[in-house]
């Protein structure tokens, strides 16, 4: 399907991982000029091998809140034109919450929620001047479920999805459109590093059987960054196989 995004610029951060891979080729397939960041310089070097120089590509410590601006000033000031955001970047460390440490707590909160008020609060103020925009985050089913071992990274979703439709009703009559999808789970790196009993746990959750795939998400944000999707703003939409229903 034709979505009709040539030419259109795409901020990814996370653009490394298996989620943030897949929308980097979903976007750059559409012929957008995408505009991917990683809180690790030798992956931006592979980044840069991988899709060429007619892309940007730029260094983003998530966890570094007193170098977050100056980075994003610099983005801003290379591209003041950004048409999508994408706030894919995220982060689990898990522990059962009585033995969690405060940096487990705040290291997650920081990059999965915090970064968002930064990138958000730099960027959009371009978007309001244009009167025209699209802003997706990348949230999670167990922000809606729960999850044991995971209350840093539950709480910094579900904030994340109650922040975006807040941000949607403010921005609304500018033309921008705010949008969240929570994905269930999904065949990335993260579940390569479960066990068979974790993975077959996992399935038993799942009515369909089997675990989404990145493109999954990635062809989701295509419409939602699309014309084609210009009367939603404010929703979350979940990607799960029926997880949760």
């Amino acid at each position: 399907m034709d979505y009709n995004l040539e030419n259109k610029k795409v901020l990814i951060t996370g653009a490394t991982g298996g989620i943030g891979s897949s929308l980097c080729k979903n976007f750059i397939n559409s012929k957008c000029k995408i505009i991917c960041t990683s809180s690790d310089l030798n992956k931006i070097d592979d980044l840069k091998n991988l899709y060429g120089k007619e892309h940007s590509y730029y260094f983003l410590n998530l966890r570094d809140v007193s170098s977050i601006n100056d980075s994003l000033k610099k983005i801003t000031d290379e591209n003041n034109d950004i048409d999508i955001i994408i706030n894919n970047a995220g982060v689990t460390i898990d522990n059962i919450f009585l033995r969690m440490k405060p940096e487990q707590w705040n290291d997650v909160i920081n990059i999965n929620l915090n970064s968002n008020y930064y990138i958000l609060k730099e960027l959009l103020p371009n978007m309001i001047k244009r009167k025209n925009g699209c802003i997706i985050g990348i949230a999670s089913v167990v922000a809606i479920t729960g999850n044991p071992g995971q209350t840093n990274y539950t709480a910094s979703k579900a904030a994340m999805i109650s922040m975006y439709k807040s941000l949607a009703i403010e921005v609304a009559q500018r033309n921008i459109r705010v949008n969240t999808i929570a994905p269930g789970f999904i065949d990335t790196p993260m579940i390569d590093k479960m066990n068979k009993n974790q993975v077959d746990s996992i399935m038993e959750r799942i009515p369909m059987k089997k675990l989404g795939k990145p493109e999954d998400i990635a062809n989701l944000a295509l419409f939602l960054s699309s014309e084609k999707s210009s009367y939603i703003t404010g929703q979350t939409f979940h990607i799960n196989g029926g997880m949760l229903m």
